[in-house]
């Protein structure tokens, strides 16, 4: 029966078609959601992710994410460097610049200041630049942060910016070693790109010395905003950052927890996962009112079929089996195709366009089970005028 159930799906080409794209449809789009969702999500610890040698973060207790950050008291890096344990400590510190671009044009940065002796913090830098290039005088690295078209200079010498109107409109390249910005009208010099992690929300990055940042930013209470410390040997990070709160008042978080924070705080505070959240809600909705009216009919024509079916003594079980077997074949097929087209279009967003398309191992699982149970209603809804089926009332024309 459960064979003749596959055929009689397969005899209404149109309707079978129909149902394969609604649940496809909605299989693309929870896991394209959930995908984006963890992409995002991802970009959002990014500083975190891209200083793999870093254990424990300590900060300011007020701080819930690398989202929103403040500065604690110099003093701090003295103290996290007593605590036993530490193998070694490192300042690190953030803020939001305006840098002014040679043709005129403002561009803000989250500047990123590092350890001139130890450089712990800085990213690899490309094109096989050394490092030490970052303790010359006023030199910075740059690099889009998940942006594009933000880091564009003029490419001409006559659309430099020395006085009178700003020259916006003239053909642009991007930044390169030995080019010029000014930030708090403090010249700064471009020394290189960094390979960064892509940030969320995509901000432009500029990373320098604590001691060039001392020098073009304005004057300030204070400058760190975290401490980094490595772990001695046999001390595990979240001991390590008890272990540092105790001791110093500060909070200390190891590098997974932070990023879990981090992830905590998004979930709450951002815009985008009441959008995701909308956009997996249209998607069942849309899912299961395709699938659903498209099995409906697909069962209501095929009455006659299911009269004949019962006549020969099938009971209603039976046709129900039959009923679900139809809706879970359909629900199989079509997660299959929408995952598939999940991750060939995700690719193809992530490669070109540097969209945050991160598909987990729970995302497909996730988009499996609401499609199933997309499936399940619709299969109960359609089974409906199968349980009210009377084979004489059908043969009759009633």
């Amino acid at each position: 029966m459960l064979r003749v159930a596959v055929r009689m799906l397969l005899g209404d080409r149109a309707k079978y078609v129909g149902l394969l794209f609604g649940i496809s449809f909605t299989s693309f789009l929870v896991t394209y959601a959930g995908s984006y969702l963890a992409g995002f999500m991802t970009r959002g610890f990014a500083l975190v992710a891209e200083n793999p040698s870093i254990d424990v973060w300590v900060m300011d207790p007020a701080i819930e994410s690398t989202q929103l950050t403040t500065d604690i008291p110099d003093s701090a890096l003295s103290r996290v460097r007593s605590v036993k344990g530490v193998r070694y400590a490192m300042p690190l510190a953030l803020t939001t610049v305006n840098a002014r671009f040679p043709n005129g044009r403002f561009q803000s940065f989250q500047l990123i200041a590092v350890d001139e002796a130890s450089l712990c913090g800085l990213p690899p830098l490309r094109d096989g630049v050394s490092p030490a290039v970052m303790r010359t005088p006023d030199a910075v690295v740059v690099d889009p942060g998940g942006t594009s078209g933000k880091l564009q200079t003029p490419s001409l010498a006559a659309d430099q910016w020395p006085y009178g109107p700003p020259r916006l409109s003239g053909p642009t390249r991007s930044l390169q070693a030995g080019d010029e910005l000014r930030v708090n009208e403090h010249r700064v010099v471009v020394r290189g790109r960094v390979e960064a992690l892509p940030r969320y929300p995509p901000e432009p990055l500029m990373y320098t010395t604590l001691a060039n940042a001392t020098r073009m930013l304005p004057p300030r209470p204070h400058l760190l905003t975290f401490v980094v410390a490595r772990a001695a040997p046999g001390v595990s990070p979240r001991k390590l950052a008890r272990r540092i709160e105790a001791q110093t008042g500060l909070k200390a978080r190891s590098s997974d927890d932070f990023k879990r924070d981090t992830v905590d705080w998004l979930f709450v505070n951002s815009e985008d996962v009441g959008d995701i959240g909308s956009m997996v809600s249209i998607a069942m909705l849309v899912g299961l009112g395709m699938t659903g009216v498209l099995l409906y009919m697909f069962t209501t024509d095929s009455l006659k079929q299911y009269a004949v079916l019962k006549a020969m003594g099938a009971d209603s079980r039976l046709l129900l089996t039959m009923v679900f077997v139809q809706s879970g074949l359909c629900a199989l097929l079509g997660t299959g195709l929408g995952l598939g087209m999940c991750a060939v279009v995700g690719q193809i967003a992530m490669v070109e366009f540097d969209f945050p398309f991160r598909m987990m191992w729970f995302t497909p699982l996730i988009a499996a089970m609401l499609v199933i149970f997309v499936a399940l209603v619709a299969a109960a809804v359609s089974a409906r005028p199968v349980l009210k089926l009377e084979p004489g009332v059908v043969f009759a024309g009633r």
